[in-house]
């Protein structure tokens, strides 16, 4: 009798072979339920993150949401602007002072080379290009208002920022001192260089020019509030936050690091802002302008935002070093309004309310496109100092 070696299998087996297979398809089951799952945690975490990161911006669009909705009353407007822009800018400033060693703003103030390199690229550079990029693109006078122009001709010709170029440095861990030098260098050429750039551009003839009123011929009222105010805001707190910082150095540098102080330089910033915003909607010059003037301010804020920061990040990387670059890009590429709406009245005297309201438009709407690019600006250059150190750690 012949044997088949080919037995067919036993039950046990059977079930055996069963189970393995159920296990298994259960566990590519799984994977492929948790794959899904797992992306969109990892969704999440990178939102979480991004909110952690660049909270600074959120919080900048949630303020410029209840702008819109809610105002200051009219009556109180000056009296906010005056509290509001002293109290912040001063807080700014003695906060920058009292977390920047001493030894090393003496060293970044000798370099004297690259204060000169800076401020041409500031003032020169960006109101060259600002005008430019107006010119080219006023070419329907029935589209664009006259006065938009005007204002980002003005803007352009604005020193860096005062306070908010230093924030962003340090966020990129950039060289702080660098942009605190280069704001305070600004801030005193501000005046004088911004008035002579305004009058020459201002001449120029052409159509938008032409609704401008006749620059006025003496600026010592201009020079004698704006060195009264940068005194009382930006030397004097700068000043008393290195006294505080070198007679209590441990104390000042807890509070400073440890317990999160210099947040308060940018709480100080978001209401700044705000306050421009706030000032903005309740005279409803930003509300009642034309949806072709306003996508206009926003492509040309963010064109000029672009251009500035990358003429300056490719003619400073050749020669400076990374940290040094990034403080460069940030001084460039970011303009303060507190010297803009001044100079609108005092250059220009007798123009009417609405074209001064529609002028500021530029320097308002820059701000708020500086803080979100800048903010996004922070990632590429931590991981660009990154891949510098992990360069370094090789070697």
């Amino acid at each position: 009798m012949l044997i088949n070696e080919t037995e067919p299998p036993s039950p046990i087996s059977v079930k055996q072979d069963e189970k393995d297979r159920s296990s298994i398809s259960d566990q590519e089951y799984d994977e492929k339920k948790s794959t899904p799952r797992s992306g969109f945690i990892a969704f999440l975490a990178s939102v979480w993150w991004f909110i952690r990161d660049q909270w600074f911006i959120v919080t900048l669009l949630l303020l410029i949401l209840i702008s819109s909705q809610k105002q200051v009353p009219k009556q109180q407007q000056e009296i906010k602007n005056k509290i509001v822009q002293n109290l912040t800018v001063a807080i700014i400033f003695f906060v920058n002072g009292s977390t920047l060693p001493t030894n090393v703003l003496l060293q970044t103030i000798r370099r004297w080379k690259t204060h000169i390199f800076v401020q041409i690229m500031c003032f020169l550079l960006a109101s060259s290009t600002a005008v430019t990029v107006v010119t080219a693109t006023a070419t329907n006078p029935a589209l664009i208002d006259p006065a938009v122009l005007n204002g980002f001709v003005l803007l352009g010709c604005l020193p860096t920022a005062f306070s908010f170029n230093t924030l962003m440095t340090r966020k990129a861990q950039g060289n702080a001192a660098l942009t605190i030098t280069q704001s305070v260098i600004g801030s005193v050429l501000g005046p004088l260089v911004s008035t002579v750039l305004i009058q020459l551009y201002s001449s120029i003839p052409s159509w938008y020019t032409q609704t401008l009123p006749k620059a006025a011929a003496g600026y010592g009222a201009v020079f004698k509030q704006v060195f009264t105010q940068l005194g009382l805001t930006l030397f004097l707190p700068l000043f008393v936050g290195q006294l505080v910082l070198n007679l209590f150095p441990n104390p000042t540098r807890t509070v400073m690091t440890t317990y999160k102080g210099c947040r308060f330089a940018s709480f100080a910033l978001l209401v700044l802002i705000w306050s421009a915003y706030d000032g903005a909607f309740e005279t409803g010059t930003l509300s009642n302008m034309k949806s072709t003037n306003i996508v206009f301010i926003v492509f040309i804020s963010i064109a000029l935002y672009l251009l500035w920061a990358a003429i300056a990040l490719l003619a400073s990387m050749f020669w400076l070093s990374k940290e040094d670059t990034i403080a460069v890009v940030f001084c460039v590429a970011t303009k303060s309004p507190a010297l803009g709406v001044p100079l609108i009245t005092l250059i220009f005297a007798g123009i009417s309310q609405a074209t001064e309201a529609k002028m500021a438009i530029p320097m308002v709407v820059f701000q708020c496109i500086q803080t979100c690019l800048s903010g996004l600006a922070t990632i590429m250059f931590r991981r660009w100092l990154r891949n510098k150190k992990e360069v370094a750690g090789l070697v």
